[in-house]
């Protein structure tokens, strides 16, 4: 069984971390350099990083900040915010991104996640969902931070751009952003049954038991969170051990004794 995989995600707008709640991402919460050098020394699997204004300003990404973040990061990165062409992605992954997250400009657009797996490889494209419950019970999509409604259902969606080529799912709640009730289930399972590739769980975790119910009841290959290590003092570290004393793998972990 591959294991499963831990990953802070970092909201970078302006020249600062920000954070809030239903995507109103308006609490200062920091600078994106020192946290990614305290996260290299935590333990943590990945890092994403997103650019939150860059695509409701109609800019490109920041290569140059892109390509100093990246030499201080020494795990893989996820970098999205402002991708609409081959030409961001390839600049993106020249400045050290490891894999680029592709959410609003897909829905214009679905051929750019075919060209890009087929020009950089599937592997490196993340197909970023960001959903919303509606009054059915069902999970609509929203490009622009959650703002604007496309007419896709996420499961619908999901299947979409697995079949164009993306190599990797991010799913977001979009009500349960920040809130550290745990992660939408029904829309985590609604995405899992929908497709073959690895789907990342964000949105929601305020503790441990909701990472391993992301994990154990939904089948999600790792779990994205930022809340949690910003406002409390639990950390990627203690998460892996959590998850690795029930029985979730996870990579470089020992048990400490105690923590079972």
């Amino acid at each position: 069984m591959l294991k499963l995989r831990v990953i802070p995600t970092l909201l970078w707008k302006d020249i600062g971390l920000v954070k809030g709640v239903g995507f109103d991402s308006w609490r200062r919460v920091g600078t994106l350099m020192p946290a990614i050098k305290v996260y290299n020394t935590r333990q943590v699997d990945e890092l994403i990083v997103l650019d939150i204004s860059a695509t409701s300003e109609n800019r490109v990404p920041d290569y140059e900040s892109m390509k100093e973040f990246s030499a201080e990061c020494f795990v893989p990165l996820t970098v999205g915010g402002g991708v609409c062409s081959l030409e961001t992605i390839r600049g993106l992954l020249r400045a050290g991104a490891d894999k680029v997250a592709i959410n609003s400009a897909a829905y214009g657009n679905p051929g750019l996640i075919r060209e890009a797996a087929e020009k950089f490889g599937s592997q490196c494209i993340v197909a970023s969902i960001d959903a919303r419950r509606n009054p059915n019970g069902g999970h609509d999509c929203f490009s622009l931070c959650g703002s604007k409604a496309t007419g896709k259902e996420a499961g619908a969606w999901a299947r979409e751009v697995e079949s164009l080529g993306a190599g990797e799912i991010l799913i977001t709640s979009i009500e349960r952003d920040g809130t550290m009730q745990g992660y939408d289930l029904d829309l985590l399972k609604r995405v899992t049954d929908s497709v073959r590739i690895p789907v990342i769980a964000s949105g929601g975790a305020g503790n441990y038991q909701h990472m391993a119910e992301a994990i154990s009841l939904t089948g999600c290959s790792a779990v994205a969170a930022a809340s949690i290590f910003h406002f409390t003092h639990q950390t990627p570290m203690e998460a892996k051990e959590y998850l690795s004393a029930r029985g979730i793998p996870v990579r470089n972990v020992n048990v400490r004794e105690g923590s079972r």
